[in-house]
């Protein structure tokens, strides 16, 4: 098929390699525009661009896809089918009615489970035994298409965001493939979601990962796991920001308010939490390098009695 591909981060590469490896033609990338990245804010190319280049195709960055003149210089290419994954933008009617196959996109939920944005972030945050991936024929709505195929992912019990992101970026990619197959042969399945079992999620933003300690241990060492790599969950130790990238849980409850460290041993900083104790496994202080705990508490003066927060 004549493609034209919709994607901006790292999750849309694997998927767009896919796409070219599976041999069909891919007329057109479409991705956001260069933005500043990293302290020098130099300007960087998103990964579906950079990937783009590397197999010398054209790379379209329209600020707004839903513009007149943007929806007629995608027409121009003809395309049998748009294949969207982490766009990023709101594709408009005339957009999802110009390719003979429609739009189709890949998302990283269940649906009609997890609609909207991080999805994969949230499903680790919440504790959700699985996740998975739908291709999806897309609508005028936010991931309320009628769905194609789903494949179900189980999530291990040290699941990051970030494990659990490349893994959904690889069976994303393979499933989008399989569903372009049932296309072109005429023989998908187009099945209207549960609009009544829908769920919504939002954004992850830095500030969420500010450690409230009178939260429950379990509900703060999911949400370490699930804001790793980013934003990471942090806390303040005498003044300075402290990234904890790794965490377990003990039950019970020492008799400290939230917060505080109740035990300094080799391989473990424990601190009282609303409910259980969280150890403290991998940090790192602002300004140094990631370290395990045993090492962290070796270079640095930790005690028993101090507050995190």
């Amino acid at each position: 098929m004549r493609v034209v591909f919709m994607g901006t981060p790292d999750f849309a590469v694997d998927t767009l390699r896919a796409v070219i490896a599976a041999g069909h033609e891919v007329a057109l990338v479409v991705t956001q525009p260069d933005k500043p990245k990293g302290r020098g804010n130099a300007v960087a190319q998103s990964p579906v661009k950079e990937c783009a280049l590397s197999h010398g195709i054209s790379v379209y960055q329209p600020r707004r896809v839903r513009e007149a003149e943007c929806i007629a210089y995608i027409a121009d290419f003809h395309p049998d089918i748009i294949i969207v994954a982490a766009f990023g933008q709101i594709l408009t009617k005339e957009l999802l009615n110009l390719p003979r196959f429609g739009c189709v996109n890949v998302h990283a939920s269940l649906l009609p489970a997890y609609r909207g944005a991080a999805p994969i972030q949230w499903a680790v945050i919440n504790g959700d035994p699985v996740s998975g991936i739908t291709t999806m024929r897309m609508d005028e709505g936010i991931d309320t298409g009628d769905i194609i195929e789903q494949e179900t992912v189980a999530l291990a019990k040290d699941e990051t965001g970030g494990s659990l992101f490349l893994r959904l970026a690889e069976t994303g990619a393979k499933l989008l493939v399989h569903t372009m197959r049932l296309i072109e042969e005429g023989k998908a399945v187009y099945t209207p979601q549960d609009a009544s079992q829908a769920t919504h999620v939002g954004m992850i933003t830095k500030q969420m990962g500010a450690i409230d300690w009178k939260q429950p241990a379990d509900a703060l060492e999911r949400l370490i796991r699930g804001l790793n790599p980013w934003p990471s969950a942090y806390t303040k130790l005498a003044g300075r920001t402290l990234k904890i990238w790794r965490a377990e849980t003990e039950r019970g409850n020492s008799g400290a308010e939230a917060g505080q460290i109740t035990a300094v041993g080799k391989d473990a900083c424990k601190v009282q939490t609303g409910d259980g104790i969280l150890c403290l496994k991998e940090v790192q202080l602002e300004g140094k390098k990631r370290m395990e705990i045993d090492a962290f508490l070796r270079g640095h003066e930790v005690k028993a009695g101090m507050f995190l927060g």
